[in-house]
């Protein structure tokens, strides 16, 4: 299984609040992921080719400037909007 700490930060990262079930409970999906994953590395993969598929190339348009919506508009929709940009919380901290 993985330590509640080792989900709870996952869950940190992730901005998610977990009760005790689910910490539980993820403990065990997580240790059962990771399982299932370890065993994919013991597959002996010598002489297979690996499987790429080949689109070609990507179609392309030309980039022309378009209608933009008024700042008001965009300005209404954004919880919390400064100086022109949208302000959101802080995903890592500077000393």
């Amino acid at each position: 299984m993985i330590d509640r700490e080792t989900v709870l930060k996952v869950a940190q990262l992730a901005r998610l609040r977990l009760t005790e079930e689910e910490v539980k409970l993820f403990s065990k999906q997580l240790a059962d992921i990771l399982e299932f994953v370890n065993k994919m590395n013991e597959v002996d993969t010598e002489g297979v080719e690996p499987f790429v598929l080949d689109y070609g190339e990507t179609p392309m348009r030309e980039d022309l400037p378009g209608k933009t919506l008024p700042r008001e508009e965009i300005e209404k929709n954004a919880p919390q909007f400064e100086d022109g940009y949208f302000v959101v919380p802080r995903i890592f901290e500077t000393e």
